[in-house]
């Protein structure tokens, strides 16, 4: 008789009190039920940890806070399930997850990651920002629903011996690992999205620190782009979008000499709605003409905040050698585990 294999969910967390037990209930609430389920807190400073416990779960403390990355790498050496299902703390996920999960990577074994979609809905519905967010990766995560080959780590399952194989996540980058990693499962795996993995995720409410997270991930760009724009790779955001939006900026000077002028800005703002039909449809029918009027000028601000932080991790890239994912000359090169951990 064959077993299902067993699965550990490894939650890095890192001051995420608010959301921390609607996705540990989550968990608690899955059909395939896991065999551990590791709290990893990254060096939280609010009440995180107690909300962990009360959950009953184990919790590994990190001595200092080392990212998301060393987090999961801490989480994979303290946990034994046959699959790692890898959970951020701001998502929780539908009852079926982790069984749909087991089930994609079993038909399939030479697939080395399988990961999920995040609702339309918002886990916590905290207003207009977060809405859009919220369904602008509902959008591009769904349509890309198929072989890909870019891995996202927030609900995804991989097996112990992938982990293995490939080693550890790379701990010099705080974002922009999913990028990283899955160049070295393409070497020797696939990855598959599907939407019967399904979690509601908690995103940025306010424009400010939404704004400051994409900048910061964009620095990282330059590193990312040779997985993103593989031919399945998963693009948030148009080329296209994100050009005409840099464009409609370097040529609002224009509009100062008269009406011919402003027409240059206006048809590069034209183009920028235009570029994702997908996105554009899905906020008007979520929230009618006023809402889609809105969540586009958010997303125009996001494509922004984009273009500025590739620019500025161009310049970091330039200057210091060791911004960036760690060298790694060849694949004998990279780490992997052994039956003690990483």
């Amino acid at each position: 008789m064959n077993l299902a294999p067993t699965v550990s969910v490894v939650i890095p967390v890192w001051n995420a009190a608010k959301t921390l037990r609607h996705c540990l209930d989550s968990v608690a609430a899955q059909t395939h039920s896991p065999v551990e389920v590791l709290v990893v807190d990254d060096g939280s400073t609010d009440d995180s940890r107690a909300v962990a416990a009360a959950a009953g779960v184990r919790v590994l403390v990190q001595p200092v806070n080392g990212g998301v990355s060393a987090a999961r790498n801490a989480g994979v050496a303290a946990t034994t399930g046959d699959v790692v299902f890898f959970l951020d703390s701001d998502v929780a996920l539908a009852p079926d997850a982790l069984g749909n999960a087991v089930a994609a990577l079993a038909a399939d074994p030479g697939c080395g990651c399988v990961y999920g979609v995040y609702a339309p809905q918002p886990l916590i519905d905290d207003g207009p920002v977060e809405r859009y967010r919220v369904l602008h990766l509902h959008s591009a995560l769904t349509r890309a629903v198929g072989p890909v080959d870019t891995a996202v780590f927030a609900l995804a399952a991989v097996p112990r011996a992938v982990l293995r194989d490939l080693g550890p996540f790379d701990e010099n980058l705080r974002s922009a690992e999913d990028d990283e990693y899955s160049e070295r499962l393409l070497t020797r795996y696939r990855i598959r999205l599907t939407d019967a993995v399904v979690g509601w995720h908690d995103e940025a409410d306010r424009l400010l620190p939404l704004l400051g997270e994409q900048y910061r991930r964009a620095q990282l760009l330059r590193f990312s782009l040779r997985n993103r724009y593989r031919r399945r790779g998963l693009a948030l955001n148009p080329t296209l979008g994100v050009a005409a939006a840099g464009l409609a900026v370097l040529t609002l000077p224009a509009a100062l000499l008269g009406p011919a002028g402003a027409a240059l800005p206006a048809f590069c703002l034209a183009v920028f709605a235009a570029a994702d039909p997908p996105l554009v449809a899905l906020l008007r029918r979520a929230g009618g003409w006023p809402f889609l009027g809105r969540a586009l000028g958010v997303h125009l601000l996001v494509n922004l905040a984009l273009i500025a932080g590739a620019v500025v991790g161009l310049a970091r890239a330039a200057v210091d050698p060791t911004f960036g994912p760690s060298r790694r000359p060849s694949r004998s090169a990279v780490r992997p585990l052994d039956s003690k951990g990483w």
